[in-house]
């Protein structure tokens, strides 16, 4: 039986905690002992993973941003599990993870010298793409080419993220697989419309015609901003609509400042994280991911099967996914407008494509796990 280690920076749910959710539920568990270990956050993704065969462990080390003795500590944090735990496969999921896993497992390699360990690490959209200053974004990519030597493998959700990857020379192509999200459509379980917007409506305290919405954890590359902005320019005829954003952060304040900046107070609204959010996408006339960067988001695989309309921003995966009519410059709060006015003129839904399966997923996932 295999043991794998499942470590994530954050038990928040996001991109990374989705991916580890979905393949770590779906492993056999008589030919897999899975462990998802997990630092700082709500603890959602543990809370998903107690109706399942795998175990979850906390790291109280384990910080998105580590200060740099945090960073020693969470090494010696995560060294200390290999050696308790001892798995084949240390599988890192998310950026800081990335960095920190493969530190402690060449350490652990090192002390255990009869015991082989497989690293794989699976990024869903490189940090050194963020919008920060150039300097701090090439200490990143340093840090990715360099612990790039500790991973055996290293999966991208994403063609341009692959082409990154071979542009900067951070691994050789053969240690690199591109595996694209994916959603089981049977599983997702959705509040119809009536239903998503009476709890929505009852949240924001509103009751307009139209409602635009957005699902984001409230970080800088969401993009946030821009759709506030273009919230304060929309003009529908005299039509009373409203923008609901499911989410939270540590861009909260800067947010609420701007909603009052732009005085829209009694037409935009953050309601806060929500339990599993994709089931009150139906309550939107147009669903809006305003993105600075992206790896491949989920949310917008789940907006799709909703079969709501769609606006988003030319980053990362989505020119893979979505079609030139849905997608936007990003930064582009004018561009913004436009695209939401004519989605709520003419309303066009993209179609899922079958390449974007959780099947699928998880059975080329599982060949990497198996060695083949």
């Amino acid at each position: 039986m295999f043991k794998i280690l499942f470590l994530v920076t954050q038990s928040e749910m996001g991109g990374a905690q989705r991916y580890v959710f979905e393949i770590a539920r779906g492993l056999d568990a008589q030919k897999y002992e899975v462990l998802v270990a997990a630092g700082e956050g709500d603890g959602e993704l543990f809370k998903k993973l107690e109706h399942t065969e795998t175990r979850s462990l906390y790291l109280s080390r384990m910080r998105r941003t580590p200060w740099p003795w945090q960073a020693i500590l969470a090494i010696r944090e995560i060294y200390e599990l290999l050696k308790k735990e001892r798995p084949d496969i240390l599988f890192l999921c998310s950026t800081t993870a990335g960095l920190l896993g493969s530190l402690a497992s060449k350490i652990y390699k090192l002390k255990t010298t009869n015991y082989k360990l497989k690293t794989i690490y699976r990024i869903g959209g490189w940090a050194f793409c963020d919008p920060r200053a150039f300097w701090k974004n090439w200490l990143i990519l340093l840090a990715e080419k360099l612990t790039a030597l500790l991973k055996d493998l290293v999966i991208v959700n994403s063609e341009i993220d692959r082409k990154l990857a071979l542009k900067y020379k951070i691994m050789p192509e053969r240690k690199l697989v591109r595996i694209y999200n994916g959603i089981d459509m049977n599983s997702l379980n959705f509040l119809s419309r009536e239903e998503a917007r009476n709890v929505l409506n009852d949240l924001s305290d509103s009751r307009s015609h139209l409602m635009v919405g957005c699902v984001a954890n409230f970080y800088k590359t969401k993009g946030l901003e821009y759709l506030i902005e273009a919230a304060s320019r929309l003009n529908l005829d005299g039509k009373r609509f409203s923008l609901v954003i499911i989410g939270d952060g540590r861009e909260r304040p800067k947010l609420e400042k701007l909603i009052k900046k732009y005085r829209l107070q009694e037409k935009v609204f953050l309601v806060g994280r929500m339990p599993d959010a994709y089931k009150y996408l139906k309550a939107f006339d147009v669903f809006v991911l305003p993105s600075l960067k992206e790896g491949f988001p989920w949310i917008i695989l789940e907006a799709m099967a909703a079969g709501i309309p769609i606006v988003a921003t030319k980053v990362g995966a989505l020119p893979e996914i979505l079609d030139e009519e849905f997608l936007v410059t990003p930064g582009n709060a004018e561009a913004l407008v436009k695209k939401i006015n004519r989605a709520l003129e003419r309303p066009t839904k993209p179609e899922l494509k079958q390449e974007f399966t959780s099947q699928k997923m998880r059975k080329e996932t599982e060949k990497l796990l198996q060695g083949r």
